[in-house]
């Protein structure tokens, strides 16, 4: 049996506002080649279908096409994730069964499988402790409450069927994972992480949720997402897992995804940025930069953006600035007018500090706001 793990494919979602779509068809037509190349038997989607519940029409019509294609040469099974909304992915699913695609979002249907020769593949949509807690009498509001009683509900139904292969999907956080910026944080229903022990017993848990190709151990890994959705995702390698399930255990290859633009961080004083030789080869990346000079630069992005046209996101770090890393914003200001506060504000934002017309304007706001408060 081989397996294809693939997850969080944020359907809909831009980097900084350039916009994916085309990178992401890209994706699919890699991931139905790697289908049809390797003799993939099943395609596991472990959740994060669309970037949001409510997806764009074009992130629908491509999600439509990569399942229709997919279909075409191999089983399907996909989990709805956080960011979908499981009642709209989940629209339509029985009558999905019968073309081959299995769309698995209800919470009630974990321990019913889908049976794929001597292989049955159990799919736990994303699961909000507080939405099954009490149908399902949980001790306590986590995830790890949450999945384990998932789990025993899969255990159960394997228990019934004696030398038949269990495969997983899941999305969540499990320890021994790495977080990036870009997943949205999901431990507002109870504690978030899960304990990879969680699987024990199980052939292979497909993870989906974070970002990374993170290898929990043998038989739990996560895939991440097929492109880089955050600037702390610049040392990834995303693609997909290849499983093979055979009597002899588990093996696992990764099928690197094609890269629509690099992506990386550098930062220093924006004259060594714009002269430095050994920043040529992050010229055509999308870069996130962060200037360290003692003072913003003026039109430091317009300036950057002529030696690096794809840059997304300016930081300002001055050197010497560690002073207020520590400091909370009401310590920075105890003590000091409004007038002070504001004069800060325009020379960390301009080339120098405010000079007198500036002040002498801000003060006249303050006490124009002052009068209007006197008079309400």
């Amino acid at each position: 049996m081989r397996i294809l793990h693939t997850s969080d494919w944020h359907l809909g979602r831009s980097f900084h506002r350039e916009d994916l779509l085309r990178a992401q068809g890209d994706f699919v037509d890699h991931l139905v080649e790697t289908v049809r190349a390797e003799r993939v038997d099943c395609v596991l989607i472990s959740g994060d279908v669309y970037d949001r519940a409510l997806p764009a029409v074009d992130a629908v019509r491509l999600c439509d096409q990569a399942l229709a294609r997919l279909a075409e040469r191999a089983r399907v099974v996909l989990i709805a994730g956080n960011h979908d909304s499981a009642h709209r992915l989940g629209f339509g699913s029985a009558l999905m069964d019968g073309s081959g695609v299995h769309v698995r979002t209800d919470p009630a249907r974990v321990g019913d499988p889908v049976v794929l020769g001597d292989t049955a593949f159990y799919g736990i949509p994303y699961l909000e402790p507080e939405l099954v807690r009490h149908d399902w009498e949980l001790a306590e509001r986590s995830h790890a409450a949450a999945l384990t009683e998932a789990m025993g509900r899969i255990r159960a139904d394997a228990a019934a069927h004696p030398g038949r292969r269990s495969v997983v999907l899941a999305h969540a956080f499990v320890t021994g994972g790495e977080a990036s910026d870009s997943e949205r944080d999901i431990s507002v229903g109870g504690s978030a992480h899960v304990p990879a022990a969680v699987f024990d017993g199980v052939d292979y848990a497909a993870l989906g949720h974070l970002h990374g190709a993170w290898t929990i151990t043998d038989r739990v890994r996560y895939s991440g997402s097929p492109l880089a959705y955050s600037f702390s995702e610049a040392h990834h390698v995303k693609g997909c897992w290849l499983i093979d399930l055979h009597d002899g255990g588990v093996e696992a290859r990764f099928a690197e995804a094609p890269v629509p633009r690099r992506i990386a961080r550098i930062k220093g004083r924006i004259e060594d940025l714009l002269a430095d030789p050994r920043h040529d080869a992050v010229r055509d990346h999308w870069l996130q930069i962060t200037l360290t000079d003692a003072r913003r630069p003026a039109d430091a992005m317009e300036r950057l953006r002529r030696r690096f046209p794809h840059a997304l996101v300016l930081g300002f770090e001055p050197a010497g600035g560690e002073e207020d890393a520590g400091r909370s914003w009401s310590e920075r200001v105890r003590g000091r007018s409004e007038l002070d506060v504001a004069g800060d504000f325009v020379a960390e934002v301009t080339d120098g500090p405010a000079s007198e017309a500036e002040r002498a304007l801000l003060h006249e706001a303050f006490e124009d706001c002052r009068r209007k408060e006197a008079l309400s």
